[in-house]
């Protein structure tokens, strides 16, 4: 899978209702171009069916929250590119020392490796920190 295979996923996952013309839009690729990928992922497995699920229930193993340093004033092109990565399933601005928070969710550990290490190599980011969900207690 490659960046605009990642992107359409996070966009399907947001909202598995977009039609093909709004998904090639968002992406800026052709209608053919999602029709295509979308046949192929579903063949691959990775699309497994569209259906309505319980919120937080699409990821049950794996949580994690990645703080985010910036460089310079690129916090907008980081954002959509975090957004556009499946397993980011939020995006919070802060204070203080980290830019950004962003929500994690991944159904293995391996999964989570790959993840982080896209993130890492998006260009503006400064540095990262992550801490993996272990248990709630309210």
């Amino acid at each position: 899978m490659d960046s605009t295979d990642h992107r359409l996923i996070a966009l399907l996952r947001h909202n598995a209702r977009l039609s093909i013309a709004d998904l090639a839009t968002k992406l800026a690729v052709s209608r053919g171009t999602v029709s295509n990928r979308m046949r192929r992922l579903e063949k691959d497995g990775a699309i497994q069916g569209y259906t309505l699920k319980e919120a937080g229930a699409e990821f049950a193993d794996v949580r994690a929250w990645m703080m985010v340093q910036i460089e310079g004033t690129q916090t907008r092109r980081i954002v959509a590119a975090l957004l556009g990565e499946p397993g980011v399933t939020g995006v919070h601005d802060t204070n203080g020392r980290w830019d950004l928070l962003a929500e994690i969710a991944c159904v293995s550990m391996p999964e989570l490796s790959a993840l982080l290490g896209r993130i890492r190599m998006i260009k503006g980011i400064q540095s990262t920190e992550t801490s993996i969900h272990l248990a709630s207690f309210r």
